[in-house]
């Protein structure tokens, strides 16, 4: 049964259109070689060309010759249709549309190089689930200032990449700011992966951002031995600041209610693939945010965008307490376990509050 968005908005909707160029003409750019623009790249590639492009030489070499990315993917292989490059124009070159993936603190670095390479009028879609720290924007906006008259959209959702490329069934949103690139969806489509519409641009990019510092929280909690009643109210107290927020920023509420928002969240919160769960757990033990970061061979962009989402809220007058909370601690301002005692009380007493 297909399902088809109502005029008046709706949470998450599969879309099917007629002018879909789904074939192996169809060229497709993924910038960024980490495990999710690599999973993402690995995937559509039975669906279209595919060529991504990563920084690091030995790791587009072991793509094309091995067919795995070890680094990130560990003893999983990628398609072999998939072809890797260094070089963005390779990458670029007659693209049809190009899907980013680069951490938010080089995104912009990235893709002042991409956007004079972008073919004219082509979707351009953002995979990064967090804000640029010096100007408080989304990736999407950032994309905007380029390339301005591009159809503009974002891919967000609970994806954990390694259970994806092992072909588990997962579900993602493509949110899109003109209708006439809703094309890409079906392309999206592959295997046990699907991949539904929403309209809501800012609040589907927002839910992907939000949840990271929720899960943080999460994790801080199960390190400290919490139990499960006590990660539920952090999810569901979480849910209520990132809806909050989102809808303040210009998002739909029932956006948040979807797979952007609280299906993500369920992912980031549980998983023991979470990276932002994986800083709070090593919080719990009493490491510094730095030994945990440098640690870790990926970046958890919820201890990057803590500080630009509690400045958002303060500029808007939105309350954020679990958000704030993580923020002191992050920062080095507060020591964790004296700071989750107080997370547990603003989570107790705080059905009452708005959202």
């Amino acid at each position: 049964m297909n399902l088809h968005p109502r005029a008046s908005g709706n949470i998450d909707a599969q879309v099917h259109t007629l002018n879909t160029p789904k074939n192996s003409q169809t060229r497709i750019a993924v910038i960024g070689g980490g495990s999710w623009g690599t999973t993402l790249a690995s995937l559509i590639s039975r669906n279209a060309n595919v060529t991504l492009w990563a920084r690091d030489e030995a790791v587009v070499d072991e793509i094309n010759g091995a067919h795995t990315h070890q680094r990130y993917l560990k003893d999983l292989e990628l398609n072999p249709l998939l072809v890797a490059t260094t070089d963005l124009s390779e990458a670029l070159t007659d693209s049809h549309a190009v899907l980013v993936a680069i951490p938010s603190h080089t995104f912009r670095g990235v893709f002042e190089r991409v956007a004079p390479l972008v073919p004219a009028n082509i979707p351009l879609v953002s995979m990064t689930k967090g804000l640029e720290a010096s100007t408080q924007k989304r990736m999407t906006e950032v994309i905007k200032e380029y390339c301005p008259h591009h159809p503009i959209g974002v891919i967000t959702g609970p994806n954990l990449a390694k259970e994806i490329l092992e072909g588990k069934a997962a579900a993602s949103v493509l949110a899109l700011d003109d209708p006439s690139a809703q094309w890409l969806q079906p392309l999206l489509n592959v295997g046990l992966f699907r991949t539904y519409h929403n309209s809501d641009v800012i609040g589907c990019e927002l839910g992907g951002i939000l949840k990271n510092i929720i899960a943080i929280a999460v994790g801080l909690g199960d390190g400290l031995g919490a139990g499960d009643n006590t990660r539920a109210a952090l999810i569901t107290r979480g849910l209520a600041e990132v809806t909050r927020l989102g809808t303040a920023m210009g998002g739909r509420p029932e956006t948040f209610a979807g797979l952007a928002g609280m299906g993500d969240m369920i992912a980031t919160c549980n998983s023991p693939q979470s990276r932002n769960r994986h800083v709070g757990l090593e919080l719990a033990k009493g490491k510094s945010v730095e030994d945990i970061t440098s640690a870790m061979n990926m970046v958890a962009e919820g201890v990057k965008s803590a500080p630009t989402v509690v400045s958002l809220a303060k500029k808007l007058d939105v309350e954020v307490p679990i958000c704030a909370e993580i923020h002191r601690i992050l920062e080095g301002q507060a020591d964790a376990t004296r700071v989750y005692r107080g997370l547990l009380r603003v989570v107790a007493g705080a059905e009452s509050a708005p959202g």
